[in-house]
């Protein structure tokens, strides 16, 4: 059946399906710079001092791994240069000569911390050079417009001149956990890698807040205590980024607090409603309206008091016969300028085409209404 249309209507409508009052005041917090960002979109939901240049001790290992996973792969197998077995504070103990894969030293890095891990992974794709893998860690910050970043060493151990900031740690790390193998390795607590090296991580909340899933923690005395948290809510991920703490404690509090705002901040809301009238159609031969529908409730995490953009293209009149499901038209849901939701807009109910005898009878009706408009 071949569908005729009798043109196009264009509707735009701004909703709020969440109330706006509500107090978006983020908590108070005690460290050098924050953040809390929305994973899907980056959109930064609380910050303060998100481009101060600090120093970030191990957090740097998160641009370590993403040089490392773009130029290898997992099961590359690294001989351990002498540097990086001497490599000292959080280690995994490797030997020089030690032979492990790429994934055991990512693991090594991302779970244990182990510098000597980021150092033996710097000399394998550096080429011999931690230098010239510094440089790289160097260029793809700049690729990927981490203005704030400068790195010295692989491991994020106190040297001058090596610092970043909240709002390029938190990009990276959600750049980082877009794969798989990481976003695997980070919710891991314990692991076991050659030589019988139990893993076991620093990051305090995996496991004793709900929904945490990573990503990365760091140390030392001159960046105080740091962490990169991801945590998952119904339909979104919040990142909360806290650099410079005085202490472990006030660190994993003040994460706590600022991942509870921030998952606070969204409502899983259905933003297309299933069997909603989105439009009305006129039919031919005097039929009546046609209410286009939603077949579907397409389910959404919104922010709290924005509203959002609804986009109705629907036919100004369909010719008959039409049947029920049949897709006549569309509803798009945006919030700002981001399409969030999109659905076909299906007819109601089935509508046959008049016969011979009926199609004559409505056209001998209208000549005649028609007439008397005119007489009149």
């Amino acid at each position: 059946m071949k569908l005729r249309l009798r043109g196009l209507l264009f509707v735009a409508a701004v909703l709020s399906l969440v109330p706006s009052a509500y107090a978006a005041v983020g908590p108070s917090v005690d460290a050098r710079a924050y953040l809390v960002e929305d994973g899907r979109t980056g959109e930064v939901l609380l910050a303060g001092h998100p481009a101060r240049q600090v120093p970030i001790a191990s957090l740097t290992k998160l641009m370590t791994v993403l040089v490392t996973l773009e130029r290898t792969q997992l099961s590359d197998i690294v001989t351990v240069a002498p540097e990086a077995a001497e490599v000292g504070e959080s280690s995994v103990h490797l030997r020089a000569g030690e032979q492990l894969t790429v994934r055991d030293l990512v693991e090594a890095c991302l779970i244990q911390s182990a510098n000597d891990a980021a150092w033996a992974l710097a000399d394998y794709v550096g080429r011999g050079s931690e230098s010239r893998f510094v440089a790289l860690m160097n260029r793809r910050a700049g690729q990927l417009g981490l203005s704030d970043t400068h790195f010295v060493r692989p491991d994020g151990l106190d040297a001058s001149g090596h610092v970043s900031s909240a709002r390029d740690v938190t990009t990276l790390a959600r750049l980082l956990m877009q794969r798989s193998v990481v976003r695997q390795i980070v919710a891991m607590r314990d692991a076991t890698i050659a030589g019988g090296r139990r893993l076991h991580t620093w990051n305090d909340l995996l496991g004793n807040y709900p929904g945490v899933v990573g990503v990365k923690t760091g140390h030392t005395s001159a960046a105080g205590w740091s962490e990169v948290a991801a945590v998952r809510g119904p339909g979104v991920t919040v990142y909360a980024t806290v650099l410079g703490s005085p202490d472990r404690s006030i660190r994993n509090g003040d994460l706590v607090e600022l991942m509870t705002w921030g998952l606070s901040r969204f409502r899983v809301v259905s933003v297309i409603s299933a069997g909603h009238s989105y439009a009305r159609a006129e039919t031919s031969y005097g039929r009546g309206e046609l209410s286009l529908v939603a077949p579907r409730s397409e389910p959404r995490a919104v922010l709290v008091g924005r509203p959002l953009v609804e986009r109705v293209v629907a036919p100004v009149g369909v010719e008959l016969p039409v049947s029920k499901g049949q897709e006549l038209g569309e509803v798009r849901v945006y919030e700002r300028q981001r399409l969030i939701a999109r659905s076909p807009l299906v007819a109601s109910r089935s509508i046959s085409k008049p016969g011979v005898l009926g199609r004559t009878g409505w056209y001998v009706g209208r000549t005649a209404r028609n007439m008397w408009g005119w007489i009149g």
